[in-house]
């Protein structure tokens, strides 16, 4: 009986019901759209979890040149690299849409990592699948074009594949934006674009929304 009773224990845990019981050390604050966070070598001092809307990650390097590394969505985790020793912070984020955010400051996580059994294994979980995620980001950077990396991106922005939905509208992003995250220019992903409206693949209607047939330019040959 007690896996059958850790199976249940495991499926009724909240991961937003026990952050807010983190007494020590968690505040929650609200950024407007195009806000920051934090900004690339602020004191990397805490973990923050969105409770609420979109954040994006860029780096900025010595020339000035700036390359979007990726953005989270509601239930995303960022700035953890305070967890492995990193005094200072390795990107910026900031708000894309209004948000609501949760920070934790780096003693209270770890103290609760080592305390608390299921949410340690739900991070580590976390991190482990964004990892692979990375991963898969460089491997499709190396080896595929512009337009199936195009498309990727757009999926994995519109959550494909997650509770089977097959269309979903994501909040109005900037084609530069979307250039930085593909590793191509602009022009290439205006043209790349129109093409894919043409097609059916993604329609404008105040958001952009997602259908599940882009798959088919990722998945072709």
């Amino acid at each position: 009986m007690a896996p059958v009773t850790a199976v249940k224990k495991r499926r009724k845990f909240n991961l937003q019901v026990f952050l807010s019981t983190i007494d020590d050390g968690r505040t929650i604050a609200t950024f407007t759209k195009k806000q920051r966070v934090f900004a690339q070598g602020d004191p990397s001092d805490a973990v923050f979890y969105i409770q609420k809307g979109k954040v994006k990650l860029t780096v900025l390097s010595a020339s000035g040149k700036e390359a979007t590394l990726g953005i989270l969505n509601e239930g995303d985790f960022f700035g953890e690299g305070c967890l492995t020793g990193q005094a200072l912070r390795m990107c910026s984020a900031s708000a894309m849409t209004d948000c609501a955010i949760m920070r934790i400051r780096k003693k209270s996580m770890m103290d609760v990592i080592h305390r608390e059994r299921i949410f340690s294994d739900m991070f580590v979980a976390y991190l482990l699948i964004r990892n692979i995620r990375h991963e898969e980001d460089l491997v499709d950077q190396l080896f595929n074009s512009s337009e199936k990396r195009l498309a990727r991106v757009l999926l994995l922005l519109a959550h494909f594949g997650k509770d089977g939905k097959p269309e979903v509208a994501i909040p109005r992003i900037s084609q530069e934006t979307l250039a930085e995250m593909v590793g191509t220019t602009r022009s290439r992903v205006n043209f790349f674009m129109n093409r894919f409206r043409k097609l059916g693949f993604v329609h404008y209607n105040g958001e952009l929304e997602i259908h599940s047939s882009l798959l088919n330019v990722v998945l072709h040959d």
